[in-house]
């Protein structure tokens, strides 16, 4: 899949999660990137900032907390486009709930991840 189809398939994704929580998404941007840091894991996604659980009154002036999705790890795990449909769901909303301060601890009990 190309970039451009996997963007679409990424749109698609943010499109489903409902529009109140999206609507409390404070200073975030979504990027989509080929691969992860070659440092670290191979990952389908990384959230990079600060949760909103962990923001004060001293949070001003701060770049954009940063969501990633990767393309080629995901497509490398899906054998079909349905698996990569919801690979992606599964990574949007997993990320997106770090940026709300849920730990994958607690997102794998709730069975996402």
């Amino acid at each position: 899949m190309d970039a451009p189809a996997f963007d679409a398939m990424v749109d698609e994704a943010i499109a489903r999660v409902p529009e109140n929580l999206l609507a409390m998404v404070e200073n975030a941007v979504l990027l989509i990137e080929d691969d992860p840091p070659a440092d670290g894991p191979v990952l389908l996604g990384l959230y990079v900032g600060i949760p909103l659980t962990e923001r004060d009154s001293h949070y001003s002036g701060v770049l954009p907390d940063r969501i990633y999705i990767f393309r080629k790890p995901t497509l490398a795990m899906c054998d079909t486009y349905e698996q990569a449909v919801h690979e992606v769901s599964v990574t949007v909303a997993h990320e997106i709930a770090h940026h709300f301060g849920i730990s994958d601890e607690r997102l794998h009990a709730w069975g996402w991840g």
